[in-house]
C-alpha cells in the first residue's frame, strides 16, 4: 500500500493512524533518505501511542525509550544510521524489550529483520519536484496480512 503525504502535519496524522494498529511486540522498520520524514512519522506514532516525549531523532544517542503515559506499550525509538552492522544492533539488546514495547528503527533495513518475523516496513520517498512524500507500507508475516487501506 502507498499514500501521498503533502506535509509534516499529514505525516504525523499518518503516524497516529498507524499507532492505532500497533501493539506490544511490534517492530516497525523505517527507510528513507535524510529529511524524508522518518522522525516526523515516529512523532505521530508516539502521539497515537500516548507516550512521553518529545520525540526527536536519536541519531547521536542511538536509542530512546518513551514510556507510556497511559496503559499502553512504551515506544523504543532507534536510529541505526551510525551503526556499523548487525553486531552493533545486537549490542543495543533490543530483543530484551521488543516483546513489551513498540520498537521503531530508522535506517534499520538490512539490520533488524532478525528481531521479528512479523514487522511493518515503511519506505518514505521524497519527490524532487515538491515537498510531498510517497509512503509505502508493507506488512511482513501473519500479523500484518490484513493491513486495511484505511490505515493509509
Amino acid at each position: 500500500m502507498k499514500a501521498e503525504v503533502r506535509d509534516a502535519a499529514e505525516m504525523r496524522a499518518l503516524g497516529v493512524r498507524i499507532a492505532g494498529r500497533l501493539a506490544p511486540g511490534d517492530l516497525v522498520v523505517l527507510t528513507g533518505s535524510l529529511g524524508a520524514g522518518k522522525t516526523t512519522l515516529t512523532q505521530g506514532i508516539g502521539e497515537g501511542l500516548n507516550v512521553r516525549g518529545p520525540i526527536t531523532s536519536p541519531t547521536f544517542v542511538i536509542s530512546r525509550v518513551h514510556p507510556s503515559l497511559a496503559d499502553g506499550p512504551a515506544l523504543v525509538h532507534v536510529d541505526a544510521y551510525r551503526l556499523g552492522g548487525a553486531l552493533e544492533v545486537d549490542d543495543l539488546d533490543l530483543d530484551a524489550s521488543i516483546a513489551d514495547s513498540v520498537t521503531i528503527v530508522e535506517w534499520g533495513e538490512g539490520l533488524v529483520e532478525d528481531l521479528s518475523d512479523e514487522r511493518l516496513e515503511i519506505l518514505i520517498e521524497s519527490r524532487a519536484e515538491d515537498d510531498r512524500r510517497i509512503v509505502h507500507v508493507r506488512g511482513i508475516g501473519h500479523r500484518w496480512s490484513d493491513i486495511p487501506a484505511a490505515l493509509i
